[in-house]
Order: structure tokens, then C-alpha cells, then sequence
């Protein structure tokens, strides 16, 4: 796509944005929203399929010419879908910063440290958020992956209506103080617990996130904001980092190909009644083009 034409899509993109906007008064936040699915298109599926199983510890629960589905017992996470070819992802495209499962103890975390440990996998970061401990790595196509478990919300602290968040130095020697078991791979309980997306325009996304979806705005950083559902510290992470103003990727590389959420009949209504569509599921792209698919929960 040429740098006009994108342009041009975009200026379409906001305009008919900002009709729906206009249509909604006051939007009620949502009562419950489950992140279920991200799909992401790979390279080498054999050579994914061996990253997230053995490394990640993922389980394989389903399988096509070209495809593949991977989870817990009873719940699916991932889709591949194989892109042959395909280029690294671009930082400075919107799509994928990371996605990121939510393990559902401290211990699984340390588990999980052990495992990397044990079969000399490197880290990219680990980072103390004060609401989570988190551990950063990447997939073979640059796709962004965190692993993180959440501290009790009893603990996390609020400044007025904005929760307390940081990326702070992980204490790794406390965290490997919990009680160690054999590595069996991801627990079952590990959701998707959030996506964190590179965005282009951080008005126009907190307009579209907040504004016509109705999430809540928890906190911010520099070049960045973190909405979520029912008061959690975030479900969707959205930065300008590398990608203010930037284009989307080119077919040829490896990119995000949809974030698939559960949201209560009430709320799925109230999306399709604001966006002038009865369809199910519901697809729609917000200001970078970043595509969600709503589903009846």
C-alpha cells in the first residue's frame, strides 16, 4: 500500500469513527470482557510449533494444513496461521507489541524462570509493574510474548482514579524462592491475560477504546495508555513507542492477524447498535487498524 493511499484509508477510518462518536452520548463500561485468542501469522509453523510447545509450553489442541491452535486443556490462546516466508514483524508498523499470558500463581511464574533456566532460553526482559511480575521474551518471527502473574488487587495502589503502575527492577532471587515442581508446561488456569498493541495515534485510540468500546483509562505512561474492563489494571496496552504515524506492514512479514475478545450479550448489543451492525461475530479495526473480534460470551 502506498503512503497516499494509506493516508487516505486512514482520514476514511477516523471520519467514520467519528460519526459513530458522535452518535453515542454516554457509553456504560463493560461489565466483563475475557481476551480469548490472538492469531498471528508465522513463517515456519513447524519451527513456531516447537517454540511455543517446548519452549513456552503450549499445548498443540488443534491442527490444519497451514494452521495451528495452541492452549491449555480447554482453552485455546494462540492461532498460527503459516505465512511462508514471511518476514520478521515490524516494530514500527501498528500490530502486536506483545501478547501476554497470565499464570495463575506466583509459583507458576518462578516454575516457568526455572524452565528457561533449566534449557538456556534467554529472556528480554523481566520488569516488577507493582501489579504483576512480568517476564518478556519473543517468538521466532519477533512477535512479543510476556508471562507475568498478578499480585492480589488488595495490594495494588491507586493515585485518586489512577492505579499505580511502573517498570521496575524484578526481584528474580525472591520470586525463585517459591516452592519449586517439576516443569509440566503452562498451567492449566493461564488465560490471555492482556495484549499490548503498537498504535499510531494515541487521541484518536484512547477515543476509540474508551469512547466507542467503553473501557476505562487506569493509567498512563509516556506514549502510552492502559484501558481495561471491570477494573482490572489493563486489558489492552497501547503505545505510540515505535509506531506513531506508521504505516501497516507489509503482506510479506509476519504480523497480528486478529484479537478475539468474549463480551456479555449486553455489551456485544450495545457495540453493534453504536456501530450500526448486527453481525456476530463482530470485526472491527480501531484508528492503526489493529483488527478485534467481538464474540457472544
Amino acid at each position: 500500500m502506498s503512503k497516499r493511499s494509506w493516508t487516505l484509508s486512514l482520514l476514511r477510518r477516523r471520519v467514520a469513527l467519528a460519526s459513530i462518536y458522535a452518535r453515542l452520548g454516554d457509553v456504560s463500561v463493560f461489565s466483563g470482557l475475557v481476551i480469548s485468542r490472538v492469531d498471528l501469522s508465522v513463517a515456519n509453523l513447524e519451527r513456531s510449533l516447537h517454540f511455543y510447545q517446548d519452549v513456552l509450553g503450549l499445548a498443540l489442541l488443534d491442527s490444519s494444513a497451514g494452521q495451528a491452535t495452541l492452549g491449555v486443556p480447554g482453552r485455546p490462546l494462540l492461532h498460527l496461521v503459516e505465512q511462508p516466508g514471511a518476514r520478521p514483524s515490524l516494530p514500527s508498523s501498528p500490530g502486536l507489541f506483545h501478547f501476554a499470558l497470565l499464570v495463575p500463581h506466583r509459583a507458576a511464574l518462578a516454575q516457568f524462570v526455572r524452565h528457561l533456566i533449566e534449557i538456556r532460553h534467554p529472556l528480554q526482559g523481566v520488569a516488577d509493574h507493582l501489579v504483576s511480575e512480568a517476564l518478556y521474551l519473543e517468538d521466532p518471527d519477533g512477535h512479543g510474548i510476556e508471562v507475568y502473574s498478578d499480585r492480589p488487587s488488595e495490594q495494588w495502589s491507586w493515585d485518586g482514579p489512577v492505579l499505580r503502575m511502573a517498570t521496575d527492577p524484578l526481584d528474580l532471587e525472591n520470586l525463585l524462592t517459591e516452592p519449586d515442581a517439576p516443569w509440566q508446561g503452562m498451567p492449566e488456569g493461564t488465560t490471555m491475560g492482556h495484549v499490548h498493541l503498537h498504535v499510531t495515534d494515541l487521541a484518536a485510540t484512547q477515543q476509540f477504546y474508551c469512547g466507542l468500546l467503553g473501557l476505562d483509562l487506569m493509567t498512563t505512561y509516556p506514549r502510552a495508555l492502559f484501558v481495561s474492563a471491570a477494573g482490572y489494571h489493563h486489558h489492552f496496552g497501547l503505545n505510540t513507542w515505535q509506531s506513531r504515524h506508521g504505516q501497516p506492514a507489509p503482506r510479506d512479514h509476519a504480523q497480528l492477524r486478529g484479537v478475539e475478545l468474549i463480551v456479555p450479550d449486553a455489551d456485544l448489543e450495545r457495540l453493534q447498535r453504536s456501530t450500526g451492525t448486527s453481525a456476530h461475530p463482530l470485526k472491527l479495526s480501531d484508528p492503526a487498524g489493529n483488527p478485534l473480534i467481538f464474540r457472544r460470551d
